[in-house]
């Protein structure tokens, strides 16, 4: 298997990080994409990724949440950044009209500036959207003719959102969300209607656990390891083997973000 998407510099892994990552390991997850998404994190990715060469690799880019840390110097960053062979992608980037922590202008804005700097860069696009389908996709369709391989990750939305991206040949994320009865049931509908070549798997961590893990864990704290449930649930809805689905997936991966 192969994670598109870990926050692996998040706080909560600083107490056991190589642990995290020994355990992922052991539980089948060759390659692990971690996200770069804010000032502070994309240097801190790349270090991490030039520690475990051939294992992880990692995203550039600023989360609509920090839309208001773009600027010409954050915009140099992400592209001296994107220069480090371990930058497989630009992004997390996007918009977020669900949480608002920035307003809708700016985050605009800085979409705009990631993405004039993705079709410079020509890496691979690693996308974020939540509440805001219309806006960001208004805007990414004018730069989408110039740009590589783009994904929608954290894919957690309707059928029409779905089938918008589809319809530009977009790949699409899926995480625990879809192992949370509450929330991602939804989901086991539309997952049959993604192309699959354009399906791809994360773990989003430390967010979204899977709930229907069992033995539950202890805390909270979702891991790489955990991506197999990820990937029994989606095998289940599409009545395949997890082992022909994870090499589907994987195989994706590859392609998608260029590595060997």
């Amino acid at each position: 298997m192969i994670d598109i998407g870990a926050n692996l510099c998040h706080d909560s892994f600083n107490p056991d990080r190589d642990e995290v990552l020994q355990r992922a390991f052991n539980s089948g997850v060759e390659k692990i994409i971690v996200t770069g998404s804010c000032l502070d994190s994309v240097p801190a990715a790349i270090q991490l990724a030039k520690n475990h060469p051939g294992f992880l690799y990692t995203t550039a880019g600023i989360h609509p949440h920090h839309a208001e840390t773009v600027n010409e110097d954050a915009i140099a960053l992400l592209r001296s950044a994107c220069e480090n062979p371990e930058v497989v992608a630009t992004g997390e980037m996007g918009l977020d009209f669900f949480r608002d922590f920035c307003p809708h202008n700016v985050q605009e804005r800085a979409f705009h500036q990631q993405l004039e700097l993705a079709v410079e860069i020509g890496k691979p696009l690693f996308l974020h959207q939540r509440d805001a389908h219309d806006r960001f996709l208004d805007i990414l369709k004018e730069y989408l003719p110039q740009l590589s391989n783009v994904v929608v990750h954290c894919f957690t939305g309707n059928g029409r959102d779905l089938h918008d991206y589809i319809d530009l040949d977009l790949h699409i994320g899926i995480t625990g969300w879809i192992c949370d009865e509450r929330r991602g049931k939804h989901l086991w509908d539309l997952i049959p209607d993604i192309p699959a070549n354009r399906l791809m798997i994360e773990s989003d961590a430390p967010y979204l656990l899977p709930r229907n893990l069992s033995p539950k864990p202890e805390g909270r704290r979702n891991e790489p390891m955990y991506l197999s449930a990820v990937v029994a649930t989606i095998s289940k809805i599409l009545s395949i083997s997890p082992d022909k689905l994870a090499e589907q997936t994987t195989n994706n991966s590859l392609k998608f973000f260029k590595i060997a």
